[in-house]
């Protein structure tokens, strides 16, 4: 592993959204200089941390990011800026193929032109579709039954392909569920009208909702409902930074590794979780599945405890719930 930062900054795209600006949170706290691109259409210019500079634009603007990597000095890419609801993706495809697939070449083209060595992606553990069996690991069969999924492993695959033709490596991080809030009270899940589970179960327990819809019933899971494997986001963002820093010594190498604890919490759980942390009973309205959602999805984090040196610090349901609610009231008061 390296010793300190790299020689340059790091471009964050979708640095002003959720997961991005918890990165560019952990990789300012370790010390790299980092130049976040965004186009704020879904995230907050008050997101990104003042140690950051802020260029709006949007990724697929090859000029004004090409000249962003020039002026900055840029030496990795860490790509977070796309298109995320599921079901969104299901009744309009082509913004996911557009946000999530073109723009991504737009801006591996621009860091190969660019010259830039090392680029890091915000994949998914929708790339396997309803696996066979869970955990599931990333040599497991990639599968997408939505197109969300699709457009990621699309993306994926051009990585791959461009790192055999030129000189980057690249680290494609399969995210499983995503949840909670910097414990710093620095960053959080800001969006309006969020479809995360644990992000809706604390509106309600607040009182911006009057109530979490729970989408199936009938999977094959021990209460029916679906099971997914939560990850803090410090957690995720921490990781981001050890897979930037073996890249950087392993610079011939790139990896795709599964971002996950290896165990799975189905839905009632979690809202059992949010009524103990907030002491609300959140009202659960139980409707049918939705469409492209697997009942299971758990993580083989095997490969990434043996390739990076990062271990999960928040591998606690209860705690996660805590940070959400934390940020959601935080959330209240900037509105009042």
């Amino acid at each position: 592993m390296i010793d300190g930062p790299i020689d340059g900054k790091v471009m964050v795209t979708g640095g002003a959204g959720y997961i991005g600006s918890h990165a560019v949170l952990a990789l300012l706290d370790a010390g790299y200089e980092v130049v976040v691109v965004d186009n704020l259409v879904t995230g907050f210019d008050w997101a990104v941390d003042s140690r950051a500079e802020l260029v709006e634009c949007d990724v697929a603007d090859e000029g004004r990011v090409r000249a962003a990597i020039r002026g900055h000095r840029v030496r990795a890419v860490m790509h977070f800026a796309g298109s995320v609801v599921v079901p969104e993706s299901v009744s309009d495809p082509l913004k996911y193929y557009r946000n999530n697939t073109a723009a991504s070449r737009s801006l591996i083209e621009s860091a190969v032109a660019e010259g830039v060595p090392h680029f890091i992606f915000s994949s998914t553990a929708a790339t396997y579709g309803t696996p066979a069996k869970v955990p599931v690991a990333e040599g497991d069969p990639t599968v997408p039954i939505n197109p969300y999924g699709t457009s990621k492993l699309m993306t994926e695959a051009m990585l791959r392909d461009v790192a055999a033709a030129h000189p980057i490596n690249y680290c494609a991080l399969r995210y499983f569920n995503v949840a909670g809030a910097d414990p710093q009270g620095r960053s959080g899940q800001s969006t309006a009208g969020a479809t995360h589970l644990i992000k809706v179960a604390v509106e309600a327990a607040t009182g911006k909702r009057d109530g979490v819809s729970v989408f199936g019933t009938d999977f094959d899971t021990p209460d029916g409902t679906g099971v997914r494997d939560y990850i803090h986001v410090s957690d995720l963002a921490a990781a981001h930074v050890a897979a930037l820093e073996l890249l950087v010594a392993e610079p011939t190498r790139s990896h795709t590794l599964n971002c996950g604890y290896g165990r799975g919490f189905s839905v009632n759980e979690v809202l059992d979780a949010v009524d103990r942390v907030t002491n609300v009973t959140v009202e659960r309205r139980y409707e049918g599945r939705r469409p492209g959602d697997p009942a299971a999805l758990i993580a083989d984090n095997a490969a990434i405890l043996a390739a990076l040196p990062w271990r999960p610090e928040r591998d606690d349901l209860d705690g996660i719930v805590r940070d959400a609610l934390a940020w959601e009231r935080a959330l209240a008061e900037r509105a009042s």
